[in-house]
């Protein structure tokens, strides 16, 4: 066998970005690398795997697609080789994929995936952010091995255990009229514009809010990218509803914005940790699982202000 498991890793890269451009941002690895890795591959096999467009990328053959499957499984077999081999130490070591709800993920994971590399040196933790429905796909198709996501929906065949709840607020410029409120309900805001996170289950979660109340949103615009819906929000466009509580109450253009409690006893979504039903869970996965418990409760989340320190805060405000 006269190819390395390299060659199959930069070709996965290749087949799956559908560019050698692409594919050596993504691994941190030379163009000209890639390309010889894909053309030893090609004549040591003896088939086509890609076919090449000009100034357009690449595009798998047949045999390029049944390759691809096949390299991806003996990837995944090789790296699991540290798993096995950690299992029969005292040593945590090897590769984990941690899929995070990408509402959360620009907050939560720098820190926690930073603090548990720095106790697990010889751990490496691959990141993923997705919508709630792309992690649970990712689960069940083992593109990733555990996610932080809420509890909305969640199927019988995911796992979930929640770490903390995030009550639903509002947000709303710091020269809009309710800026100096503390509160605010639904109602009040029926006639105002509403900023919509278009995500999956996360729409449905926030408009279920006002059909419970027998009202009828205004709604101006929609996002799925959140910073988007904060700049629109800190520039006058509307407001917002949102569960998650960042430090920084500025915008990306530097734009202040200002938090109401949101009244009405609504339900809060709850940040867990979730994995495939059955699956057999690594000292690897189970220390992460581990350090998620100890990095995210109702007293300090990464990167957010915890509930407890938002209550203490808003009841010396009064």
């Amino acid at each position: 066998m006269r190819f390395t498991l390299r060659h199959l890793e930069y070709f996965v890269a290749a087949g799956e970005t559908g560019g050698v451009t692409l594919a050596s941002e993504r691994i941190n690895i030379s163009q000209p690398s890639i390309s010889a890795a894909i053309s030893h591959l090609e004549t040591e096999l003896g088939v086509q795997l890609f076919i090449r467009h000009h100034a357009q990328g690449l595009s798998l053959t047949p045999a390029g697609h049944r390759l691809l499957r096949e390299a991806k499984s003996l990837l995944d077999q090789a790296h699991n080789l540290y798993t096995v081999a950690s299992e029969t130490t005292t040593e945590i070591r090897g590769e984990l994929a941690v899929g995070c709800m990408l509402t959360l993920a620009p907050m939560i994971i720098p820190e926690l995936c930073h603090s548990f590399m720095a106790s697990f040196p010889r751990a490496v933790l691959r990141q993923q952010e997705g919508h709630q429905e792309e992690l649970v796909e990712g689960l069940r198709r083992a593109k990733i091995d555990i996610a932080l996501l809420y509890d909305l929906q969640v199927p019988k065949d995911i796992v979930m255990e929640p770490l903390v709840d995030l009550p639903a607020h509002v947000l709303v410029s710091e020269v809009h009229p309710l800026a100096t409120r503390t509160t605010v309900s639904l109602k009040e805001l029926e006639s105002e514009p509403l900023i919509l996170l278009d995500l999956p289950l996360s729409r449905e979660y926030f408009l279920a809010m006002f059909e419970r109340d027998g009202l009828q949103p205004r709604i101006a615009a929609r996002s799925a990218y959140p910073d988007v819906i904060r700049t629109m929000v800190a520039n006058g466009y509307g407001y917002t509803l949102v569960n998650v509580r960042p430090r920084s109450d500025l915008a990306l253009d530097g734009r202040r914005l200002v938090r109401l409690r949101l009244a009405g006893g609504h339900r809060p979504m709850k940040i867990g940790i979730a994995t495939l039903d059955g699956i057999r869970k690594s000292r690897l996965l189970q220390a992460f699982e581990t350090h998620c418990r100890t990095f995210i409760s109702e007293g300090y989340i990464p990167g957010m202000i915890p509930p407890l320190l938002d209550a203490r805060v808003r009841e010396d405000a009064t």
